[in-house]
């Protein structure tokens, strides 16, 4: 056996293979695992050559996976423009828009975060955004990116101050007095994005380049981008050719509801034929928006909201028309990616796939259901029935303002009980993986899985009750959704997801054993160490391992 370049030895490594379940040293060449064993036994690999990690008692995992993230967008929006994430109030929204303001001289200001759970239609309006940047067009996007909001002078810009007709799948919000109040959901902010000064694709792989440097200090080693274009095709595969990705890229490419099915097809696999190398970046999955989110009350139930408002929304494709898209992607041998949020997005969806089977037979697509907030439980079981994985969002399943302000008053205590029935789920037989959807909340894994096993938002936010305790996860399920099934999902467990020989040496050492500590410790966290094909691409100041 030819020397290790490199070795980590002394560790606590729950390899997440079930072969090789635990080990205290693993050998790496070439960027692959090639063996493990004891510290003695490993140790005795080495040359003068080989590169020693010593992982010091400390636990040692697979790199993290994250299937459902928006890097690119994301990355840009929040490394290049104003980061209003933590205000809950119209003085603290005003007051950070304006502080970044006063540091940069841009023709426009961009902005993403306000928390839709705190601000909408209701309380935030261009007048709120002239407060805070009266000399320049602003715009602002929400936390989920479903919704938007101008400041005047953007209006005007846009020619948006006189009448204003809806886009097809979205909506521009009319206020009393008949005029456009600058807020837009959904379709509508692809329709302002389109016509904002244009972002060159060296800004947005200065944002890619952002959000894998947060990926990576967090464990990430590989995502899924949720939603990608032609643009974002082309930023990816440039930095790859450069040899500059910190993470495994694989991508969902965006199919619009207005594309007739041939012609979706014809465009979506011309973008896989053209990233399908299995490098660092491929397309492999088309991505369906079903609906939006309850906060901008877009989101599709089978029966109307609850509250006093009532109404519902529409599906953004017309139902027939994803029986035949998911079968015709079905067929192409596509792994389906969909958005759904209320329970009848949901119930689409999954007779989509139901279409889809009935036509071209079942294989192990593994397609994706994403968020899945609400569903009727005669909808349960057929997860499992067709091979479906949620992909689900655990961070959002606790009590805080978006679940007890807004989709508890609009679902109503009976629907309100199957509010992220990830529980339900699993048990009925649905496969499973956790992710993020960063930006539209925090991309830490250790959050996220604490929130999936305790329901309730992490203690550093102060104290809640758990949301429906009954549908918690395990502390050994969440750490496989985010490894094992998270390479499955993202179909590259041939080569990932367990520290396999074989496998890529994507490696992560924490400060603290996740299996063992007190629960509420998990969100806190830390990666000590994350190597990528056994190349370190973070590590903290104070390892010295």
């Amino acid at each position: 056996m030819k020397a290790p370049d490199l070795i980590v030895t002394n560790g606590h490594i729950v390899t997440m293979d079930p072969l090789t379940p635990r080990a205290e040293a693993i050998a790496v060449r070439d960027g692959k695992v090639v063996a493990l064993g004891s510290t003695g036994e490993i140790g005795a690999l080495a040359t003068a050559a080989t590169k020693v990690v010593d992982a010091g008692g400390r636990l040692v995992l697979p790199g993290f996976q994250d299937t459902h993230i928006h890097l690119q967008d994301c990355g840009y929006e929040y490394g290049m423009n104003a980061d209003v994430t933590g205000p809950r109030t119209l003085d603290g929204l005003k007051a950070e828009l304006a502080a970044f303001a006063a540091r940069t001289n841009s023709a426009w200001l961009r902005g993403v975060g306000w928390f839709t759970g705190t601000f909408n239609e209701t309380n935030l309006t261009r007048h709120v955004l002239d407060d805070a940047v009266p000399d320049r067009p602003a715009y602002v996007l929400s936390s989920d990116c479903h919704s938007g909001c101008l400041n005047t002078l953007a209006c005007e810009a846009l020619g948006l101050m006189d009448e204003v007709p809806d886009v097809e799948g979205g909506h521009f919000v009319i206020g009393a007095d008949g005029k456009f109040t600058g807020m837009v959901h959904e379709e509508a902010n692809h329709w302002v994005r389109a016509r904002l000064p244009e972002v060159t694709d060296g800004e947005y792989a200065e944002g890619v380049r952002f959000g894998q440097a947060l990926c990576n200090r967090h464990g990430i080693t590989g995502v899924l981008d949720a939603l990608v274009l032609e643009r974002h095709a082309r930023v990816y595969q440039t930095l790859a050719d450069a040899g500059d990705l910190t993470v495994r890229i694989c991508s969902t490419a965006y199919v619009h509801p207005h594309e007739k099915t041939g012609e979706a097809l014809t465009r979506v696999e011309a973008l896989r034929r053209a990233h399908s190398d299995g490098g660092m970046f491929r397309v492999h999955s088309a991505k369906f928006f079903l609906d939006g989110v309850m906060e901008s009350r877009t989101a599709v139930m089978i029966e109307d909201y609850s509250d006093d408002i009532g109404g519902n929304s529409k599906l953004l494709f017309d139902a027939e028309h994803v029986k035949e898209l998911f079968t015709a992607f079905d067929a192409a041998r596509f792994q389906i990616h969909v958005h759904t949020i209320g329970d009848g997005a949901v119930r689409a969806a999954l007779d989509g796939l139901q279409a889809a089977k009935e036509k071209n037979g079942l294989w192990p697509s593994l397609h994706q259901i994403a968020h899945v907030e609400c569903i009727d439980p005669a909808d349960i079981p057929r997860f499992g029935e067709l091979g479906a994985v949620a992909n689900i969002q655990a961070l959002w399943a606790c009590n805080d303002p978006s679940v007890t302000d807004v989709a508890n008053p609009m679902l109503g205590p009976e629907r309100s009980q199957y509010l992220y029935a990830f529980r339900s789920l699993i048990e009925a037989g649905a496969g499973f993986c956790l992710s993020s959807d960063w930006g539209v909340s925090s991309l830490n894994p250790f959050e996220i899985m604490s929130t999936a096993i305790t329901r309730k938002f992490p203690r550093k936010r102060g104290t809640s009750e758990p949301l429906l305790p009954h549908q918690c996860l395990t502390r050994e399920e969440s750490v496989k959704a985010y490894t094992t099934h998270a390479a499955a999902s993202a179909w590259r467990s041939e080569s990932t997801g367990s520290l396999t020989p074989g496998k890529f040496a994507d490696i992560i050492i924490l400060d603290r054993d996740i299996f063992t500590c007190d629960v509420e410790e998990i969100a806190e966290t830390e990666v000590q160490l994350t190597l990528l094909g056994g190349k370190e691409v973070w590590r903290a100041a104070a390892f010295t391992g």
